[in-house]
């Protein structure tokens, strides 16, 4: 039984297929499937069962998974103690707030603790991300969700232990084009945008999912993909998009998009997203994290 093997094991567990776990640890499919096979030999028992819709733990696997998690949380503790005089945090960030947000989190977190290095890594996916956090291939990671319990906004968890800490608010805007026919509407209900095309990104996007919520199943929902294109489209007439602030600042103020009411009493204000740093509760034990995370909040 090997480290590496161990936290391949731990990957397919949080991913339940092969694919997936080599696209978290950065590996080919087939040394995945190979860490795995080897895993099993030394035990000489089967560790998942293997099925079209993805790998589930045998009882064997089930009994394996709380002393691999022991085993490499110490495995990381001691990397940390030895290599270096100056532990290192890695922390992955959506791409979308990287450059926003992500850059006065850091210095804030360079005044507080200088005797911590920090290791920044982008992903466009978050789970990606919490797959990376749940690997172990990364302390932390930034993401967009909702108040209240992780994964509030809609998404999937990996099936690990998580803890989280809210950073800061993202306030959403519902915009579009100059001419749009709701434009220069002070308040709207979701009837009145019934049969309007949104354009989105993918379900999995914070925004698209933060759409559903706000704005229901009355409009028609429309592929365009990331934020910049979204704009981009929203500029040219082809429909409203649900996007963060931050994104349109310089088209509302120019006039080149119009901000439309939000359905509600509140409006977006009711329903902001936050900044959120995500990490694995079972690996508290690594020198100082909790503090170190802590250090990044306002």
């Amino acid at each position: 039984m090997e480290l590496r093997q161990l936290r391949v094991f731990e990957a397919v567990v949080a991913h339940r297929t092969v694919t997936d776990a080599a696209a978290a640890l950065g590996l080919a499919p087939s040394s995945v499937s190979e860490q795995i096979r080897a895993l099993e030999q030394s035990f000489d028992v089967a560790l998942f069962v293997r099925a079209p819709r993805g790998m589930t733990l045998t009882p064997a696997g089930r009994r394996l998974l709380p002393w691999a998690r022991r085993l490499l949380g110490g495995a990381e503790e001691a990397r940390q103690e030895v290599v270096t005089d100056r532990p290192e945090l890695r922390l992955g960030t959506l791409e979308t707030i990287a450059a926003t947000h992500a850059p006065g989190m850091l210095a804030r977190f360079a005044q507080r603790r200088p005797d911590v290095r920090v290791a920044l890594h982008t992903d466009a996916a978050r789970d990606g991300l919490l797959g990376a956090v749940a690997a172990g291939a990364l302390e932390a990671a930034m993401i967009l969700d909702i108040a209240g319990p992780l994964g509030e906004l809609g998404f999937v968890l990996p099936p690990v232990p998580l803890d989280h800490l809210d950073l800061e608010e993202v306030p959403l805007a519902l915009v579009a084009a100059p001419d749009h026919p709701l434009g220069g509407i002070t308040e709207l209900s979701r009837a009145d945008l019934r049969g309007r095309p949104l354009l989105v990104d993918g379900p999995a996007c914070s925004f698209h999912l933060a759409g559903e919520r706000l704005l229901g199943g009355e409009v028609e929902r429309v592929r365009a993909g990331g934020v910049a294109v979204t704009r981009a489209c929203a500029e040219r007439g082809l429909g409203m998009a649900v996007l963060p602030e931050f994104a349109v600042r310089e088209e509302l103020a120019s006039g080149a998009l119009v901000r439309l009411p939000l359905p509600g009493p509140r409006g977006g204000d009711a329903f902001p997203l936050r900044v959120r740093v995500v990490w694995r509760a079972d690996r508290e034990a690594l020198p100082g994290l909790r503090a170190m995370l802590h250090a990044i909040a306002v």
